[in-house]
């Protein structure tokens, strides 16, 4: 691909935006992090306050990725949030950024350096031929260690970040984590590849659903892992899917007003996950449940998928061939039943019927 030419034709309303953010900070950081950080100069241009709502309505995100980001960018030291006597946040301050060292040594122009010979040793035009290599000279650069490379720089960094992942897992967990805890961590870091930003999600995700345990985090990092998760983007539409799911089902239940509990949450990602069902299916099989036991029960309608499933259910039109066939079944059984015999005896009439003469009882009454 060729060079690409930019024409200017704005009409002079600019946001600036320091060099150092894009050499120094822009790159590692999350796309919908760099988002909330324009829009942050934007409104600094404009003086206007704002909130987080209207933040979350214009980049299409919830109040609590706003928060992650501002979160992100005061770690990183371009902003500072200021909270109030009820701990909420009441101002923020924007602050320079500050260039790294390889973007500083970028910039730097080439620096010569005179190296003294001494004159024995220089030689004019006229006594050298032009083909007569020049020997290299020690100098006292060349003795220098070597600076550090990029990778190496790139390394102390993540190291640093990991030192504050540690240090941010510990605020939303609650505790001081184990020397287990931290290994977890070291595997999603290292073993898993999960970078910081989506770590501190993996963790807040499952804090906002009520699990503090550093086991049940493991298992949603590693079934982000076998899902291909590795942005916090790709995981936030994977929780949401999910979320879409258990709102679903609690209201197939008729239950409102509070969220999936875990194991209710398991079992609808069993139900579309193991066994493959649509969400229509599972909303069949809620409704039968309560018109079977007139209440609410994950229980029992995962008896009603768990039997569609070993039958093969794929589609509603297969439950309404079960349903068929069953009723079926059930007339051919009815109709194969001999019907009970008249002079069959029961509890009622097992005893020896008597065969009463009226006329002779008449008599023997007439003469006593």
């Amino acid at each position: 691909m060729g060079m690409l030419k930019i024409t200017d034709c704005t009409e002079q309303h600019f946001t600036c935006v320091d060099h150092a953010f894009i050499d120094s900070y822009m790159a590692k950081a999350n796309g919908e992090y760099v988002k909330v950080y324009l829009l942050l100069l934007r409104r600094m241009e404009s003086s206007s306050p704002f909130s987080v709502s209207e933040f979350a309505e214009i980049l299409d995100n919830t109040e609590g990725d706003i928060i992650r980001a501002l979160k992100y960018w005061a770690k990183k030291g371009l902003l500072t949030i200021e909270y109030g006597p009820d701990g909420e946040m009441c101002g923020l301050q924007m602050d320079a950024p500050q260039k790294s060292d390889a973007a500083k040594k970028a910039d730097a122009p080439s620096a010569s350096v005179d190296i003294p010979v001494p004159d024995s040793q220089v030689a004019t035009p006229a006594s050298v031929p032009e083909d007569t290599p020049v020997p290299a000279v020690d100098s006292p650069v060349d003795s220098a260690p070597a600076a550090p490379l990029i990778g190496d720089i790139s390394e102390y960094k993540s190291r640093r970040e990991f030192k504050q992942l540690l240090f941010i897992a510990e605020q939303y967990i609650g505790r001081t984590l184990s020397p287990s805890d931290v290994e977890t961590l070291t595997y999603f870091y290292d073993t898993l590849q999960f970078s910081v930003e989506l770590t501190e999600y993996l963790i807040e995700y499952c804090v906002e659903n009520g699990h503090r345990s550093m086991h049940y985090i493991k298992s949603v990092a590693l079934a982000w892992a076998d899902a291909g998760i590795r942005t916090v983007s790709e995981a936030r539409r994977s929780a949401s899917f999910y979320n879409k799911d258990c709102t679903a089902v609690l209201k197939a239940f008729g239950i409102t007003g509070r969220m999936a509990a875990p194991v209710e949450t398991e079992l609808v990602k069993k139900w579309t996950g193991q066994y493959g069902f649509t969400i229509d299916i599972i909303v069949e099989a809620c409704s039968r449940t309560v018109s079977a036991i007139h209440q609410p029960s994950f229980e029992y309608a995962d008896k009603i998928l768990t039997n569609w499933h070993q039958k093969g259910v794929h589609h509603l039109a297969d439950i309404a061939a079960i349903d068929a066939a069953y009723i079926k079944k059930r007339s051919e059984k009815s109709a194969s039943q001999p019907a009970p015999a008249s002079g069959k005896k029961t509890k009622f009439s097992n005893f020896e019927e008597r065969d009463y003469n009226m006329d002779d009882l008449e008599r023997q009454l007439l003469q006593s």
